[in-house]
């Protein structure tokens, strides 16, 4: 098979062989995600960790033969290495090795690190599925407004925080300004554990007013990402014109 006919099935999907490479991937990624998931809550004896260990290594070889042959295959094999997803399929390969050369009993913490990073690999779902595009389009464009949202944010609950401190004080479980920080953002996200809570009236009046902020801390972001979300599926659309008739959608 030469150059280009592989690259149009592995970086193809507008060929039936593209789509059938395709889609058999989705079914190995997925298949070596639930290994992983499994080998953590079944392998409790030498035999099971062996059978995990075997399909592990055959997952990994696949994946090696695979991202060979997309370095092959590339026009520009160096551009690929070094994209987010060759930095991706990189990340489902490394761990494995990098386990098996790992040795001594004070590394088996960091080859169990390791070995978790093998989660990775559903990242190489994200590049089969359009919709996912779209979605990693519209969150790119959003990622400025969204930034600047959280970090007014980020200066709102270090101002309340600060402000409870000298209203509540320490008998009241408000012993730090980092200790009252923690209190405001767990009180704006609507988590509020309870382990601190204020007594004073005024204290009461400002968690209040945190509370019903912390309603507007879901609301912004996501009215924010719906709006690059219609204008990228718009683009999407307007995009898709019928090689036939010429025409936009299939009219």
């Amino acid at each position: 098979m030469n150059k280009e006919r592989l690259h149009g099935i592995i970086f193809g999907t507008d060929t039936p062989e593209g789509r059938r490479f395709d889609t058999l991937l989705m079914v190995v990624i997925v298949a070596s995600v639930l290994v992983v998931m499994l080998e953590t809550a079944l392998a409790h004896d030498t035999t099971t960790r062996f059978v995990f260990r075997m399909l592990e290594w055959a997952f990994t070889l696949l994946f090696t033969i695979e991202y060979a042959a997309r370095i092959w295959s590339h026009p520009r094999p160096r551009n690929y290495v070094f994209s987010f997803w060759g930095v991706v399929d990189v990340l489902a390969l490394l761990p494995t090795f990098l386990s098996g050369v790992v040795e001594g009993t004070q590394a088996l913490l960091a080859i169990r690190l390791l070995r978790l990073m093998r989660v990775f690999r559903v990242l190489k779902l994200v590049r089969y599925v359009k919709e996912a595009q779209v979605l990693t389009k519209a969150l790119w464009l959003s990622f400025h407004k969204i930034s600047v949202f959280f970090l007014a944010i980020l200066l709102m609950v270090t101002l309340l925080g600060s402000i409870m401190y000298v209203v509540e004080g320490g008998e009241n479980g408000f012993s730090s300004i980092p200790a009252s920080i923690y209190w405001a953002v767990i009180t704006i996200t609507t988590v509020g554990y309870g382990d601190i809570v204020p007594v004073t009236a005024l204290g009461k009046f400002i968690a209040s007013l945190i509370m019903v902020t912390g309603y507007a801390v879901i609301a912004v972001p996501t009215g924010i990402l719906t709006v690059e979300l219609n204008r990228a599926v718009k683009e999407k659309q307007d995009a898709e014109v019928c090689p036939h008739c010429g025409k936009p959608l299939h009219e």
